[in-house]
C-alpha cells in the first residue's frame, strides 16, 4: 500500500475543513510540524500505538506495550543498597570506564550516579 504523508499546511487543511480527527498507521507519515500543529489545533490522532512524536527516538525500554525478551532496566530504587562487595565496582574496565568519565566530567557527575550506570551497561552487554 502507498504510504500517505501530511505536512504542516495538510494538517491545517483538513482542520479548516472541519476534520476533528485522524486515523494514523503505518501507512500515515507525518512530518514533526504537522505532528506539533495537530497538537495545537487540537487534533485528535487515532492510533493503536503509543503516542509518539514522528521525531522522537524509539525507546522500547520505556514502552509496556507487549512482552519482550530483552530485559528492563530496574528502577535506580528498587532495592536497598547491598552491603556486600560489587564485583563490578572492582573490574578493570569499570574502573577504565569510571577513570575516563572522571577525567573528561570532573566532579560533575555523582560517584554513585556514574556506579549505576556502568553497572548497568555492562550488565546489559554481557560483560559482567
Amino acid at each position: 500500500m502507498v504510504k500517505k504523508f501530511y505536512t504542516e499546511k495538510d494538517i491545517e487543511d483538513l482542520f479548516a475543513s472541519g476534520v476533528r480527527s485522524l486515523q494514523v498507521d503505518e501507512d500515515i507519515q507525518m512530518t514533526g510540524m504537522a505532528y506539533e500543529k495537530a497538537q495545537r489545533l487540537g487534533l485528535t490522532l487515532l492510533t493503536n500505538a503509543p503516542d509518539q512524536p514522528p521525531s522522537a527516538p524509539v525507546r522500547p525500554y520505556l514502552s509496556s506495550a507487549g512482552s519482550s525478551s530483552a530485559p528492563r532496566p530496574a528502577a535506580v530504587m528498587d532495592k536497598a543498597p547491598s552491603l556486600q562487595a560489587d564485583p563490578l565496582k572492582d573490574s578493570v574496565l569499570a574502573g577504565r570506564i569510571r577513570a575516563a568519565v572522571n577525567a573528561r566530567l570532573g566532579d560533575q557527575i555523582d560517584a554513585q550516579l556514574l556506579d549505576t550506570i556502568i553497572r548497568r551497561v555492562l550488565t546489559s552487554t554481557g560483560l559482567k
